[in-house]
């Protein structure tokens, strides 16, 4: 059986963890840590301490009425993305532990396209 980091859990959500494939189980947040426990593999298991996060990146549609993903940019490991039930409820939590200028927006479509094309023109530019 895996160990929390937490001492003292402040929310259990069902989650889903989009590492590879999607795996349904339990969002826990609490005083230490976030952590991700499958339901039905207890080997697979993800535990992010609250020191080690960079950055949360939430995916906002229809001007912030629907949060289908949230990502956690760690400071070693990468980036995990997460969805819940109620995304909000667990962003807000989450603030509790990061300062608020750790949590920004995802880039839109449109603008990683953009930023594609710009990039490409300013790679031909250096080049020559």
């Amino acid at each position: 059986m895996v160990e929390s980091l937490n001492t003292k859990s402040e929310l259990v959500i069902n989650g889903t963890s989009h590492l590879g494939l999607a795996d349904y189980g339990k969002i826990m947040i609490g005083d230490k840590a976030f952590e991700f426990y499958n339901d039905r593999d207890t080997k697979n298991y993800i535990q992010i301490p609250w020191t080690q996060v960079e950055y949360v990146v939430v995916s906002v549609m229809f001007k912030g009425k629907w949060i289908p993903r949230f990502g956690i940019k760690t400071k070693e490991t990468g980036m995990f993305t997460f969805s819940s039930k109620d995304p909000k409820k667990v962003l807000r939590q989450i603030r509790e532990h990061i300062d608020a200028d750790k949590i920004v927006k995802s880039l839109t479509f449109s603008q990683v396209i953009s930023r594609g094309v710009k990039n490409l023109f300013h790679h031909k530019k250096k080049n020559k």
